[in-house]
């Protein structure tokens, strides 16, 4: 419990009507989570706006209403707090009102397209085996110390943020590593944090539904870096074209990573199987049971982190060799017959691209690639299309299924990817709309030594259809299939 003034933000307060000392025991961004004495933040989302809920919240038992527009008639005993924008003030004040737990953190985030999720989940199990406990917020799950939370969103709320990251603290907890999202930075959701350092990892087609234009994207991206303090790192891709973009304007200490050109942190790929990477970083060789180039830049950036929090270069280049691929990224299964499955989250024509021109260099004589590969409903459909025909032209066979349809009909899901299939290439596509038959087909054509990749959910064990959320693993199914192909 906090009293009020004690928690609110320094700037963009406009207005306070009403007493700044009554005692606030929790905020709120959803009002139907409100209770007695909570303050509630009036939010305007993309699909809601929070005003619309002030009276509701006010019947909970609200007794703060942080708001861009004081209502035109006030309850008595409510405090009303008129601010310049309410999702900065929302991070600001959960800031406080969990005792600004980034700060007692050291707190790196990744942003980027792809490899956000390796990058993290591998930072923190480097520095948990070496003996610094740490946290972890991502897409797949959240963990303080060992202990795993569920995770919904790639970033989580504000007032969630910082009550992670303070339980965190009072765990012991001492480094916090987490994926942030372009949502995340463009709602504010990140406001009030104290970063020690960010990372870019790449950034390509994804999420236009919301960003709608790929420059706005890229500011959204941007803007992480901008917001940098002097005394942190920013840590980019040198190969990315739009590495350089990212931390033009940042205050923080700026490192490079590449594998084609000069940079702070160099790598080269020596060898590459479907078992694991030989690899030189900074002139030490280190075997990784991570695969594909893009894997590559994903330890190097672990790596070059890991040196600018002043780990140790030889103990971290040890506990990396021997991690295992993180759940859902490129993880593969071998059948009695020797077929190969892969399951990976690639769910973006760049990363859909990668995983299969990683697949290309490891097939050998005859081998072929079987691809299943959906969208998800709801989302950017002009990625849709791109992704079917980057599918296509890397596999010998393509199945379009289901991924997540949601609220869509999955075959006008799979139509709109037909639409990126060239004429020529239509006769190496299939279409199966239920995602558990496309997979058991593709493992049943493919011949001892091909490639199945199943591609879109990864960790997901989910298929979201028509709002509701049934149990589906793609590694599941694909354990049954492999039980009947016998040797």
């Amino acid at each position: 419990m906090k009293k009020l003034k004690e928690i609110l933000p320094k700037k963009g307060v406009i207005e306070i009507i009403g007493d700044e000392n009554i005692a606030i025991n929790a905020l709120e961004i959803d009002s139907r989570k409100v209770s007695a004495n909570s303050g509630f933040l009036a939010i305007r989302g993309t699909l809601t706006d929070g005003h619309n809920y002030i009276d509701g919240a006010i019947k909970l038992g609200a007794k703060a209403i942080v708001c861009e527009e004081i209502p035109a008639e006030q309850a008595k005993g409510v405090t009303y707090i008129k601010v310049k924008d309410c999702s900065v003030a929302a991070g600001e004040m959960a800031s406080n009102f969990y005792n600004n737990p980034s700060q007692k953190l050291t707190l790196v985030g990744i942003t980027g397209t792809n490899g956000k999720t390796t990058t993290v989940t591998l930072l923190y199990k480097l520095a948990n085996e070496l003996g610094h406990k740490s946290g972890l917020l991502s897409t797949v799950a959240n963990f303080i110390g060992e202990k795993e939370i569920p995770s919904t969103h790639t970033t989580p709320d504000a007032i969630q943020l910082n009550e992670l990251l303070s339980l965190m603290v009072s765990e012991g907890c001492t480094h916090c590593f987490m994926e942030v999202s372009s949502h995340a930075i463009a709602q504010n959701r990140i406001a009030g944090l104290n970063f020690n350092g960010a990372i870019f990892s790449n950034i390509t087609h994804d999420h236009l539904d919301y960003h709608v234009t790929f420059d706005e994207y890229i500011k959204a991206k941007k803007l992480f870096f901008d917001n940098l303090t002097p005394e942190a790192f920013a840590l980019t891709n040198a190969d990315d074209r739009n590495g350089q973009i990212m931390v033009q304007n940042t205050k923080a200490k700026v490192y490079t990573y590449s594998l084609r050109s000069m940079a702070n942190f160099r790598c080269k790929i020596i060898d590459h199987q479907l078992y694991g990477m030989q690899l030189n970083i900074d002139s030490i060789e280190m075997w990784s049971r991570l695969i594909g180039k893009f894997n590559a830049y994903n330890i190097l950036a672990v790596y070059a982190t890991a040196q600018l929090l002043s780990f140790d270069k030889h103990e971290v280049l040890t506990v990396l060799s021997a991690m295992e691929p993180v759940n859902g990224r490129f993880e593969h299964f071998r059948a009695p017959n020797g077929v190969v499955a892969i399951v990976d989250y690639a769910h973006t024509p760049d990363a859909v691209e990668n995983v299969i021109s990683t697949i290309n260099e490891l097939l050998k004589n005859d081998e072929k690639l079987i691809t299943v590969i959906g969208a998800g409903g709801n989302r950017d459909k002009t990625k849709r299309p791109i992704m079917a025909r980057v599918a296509v032209n890397g596999s010998s066979l393509v199945i379009l299924t289901s991924d997540n349809p949601r609220n869509e009909e999955p075959e006008d899901i799979i139509n709109d990817m037909k639409k990126g299939v060239e004429p020529s290439m239509v006769g190496k596509v299939l279409s199966i709309t239920d995602r558990r038959e496309a997979i058991r087909t593709a493992c049943l054509l493919a011949a001892p030594g091909d490639l199945v990749l199943v591609a879109g959910k990864g960790h997901e064990n989910y298929q979201e259809v028509k709002g509701v959320k049934h149990h589906f693993d793609d590694k599941e199914i694909i354990a049954e299939i492999f039980k009947t192909l016998k040797a």
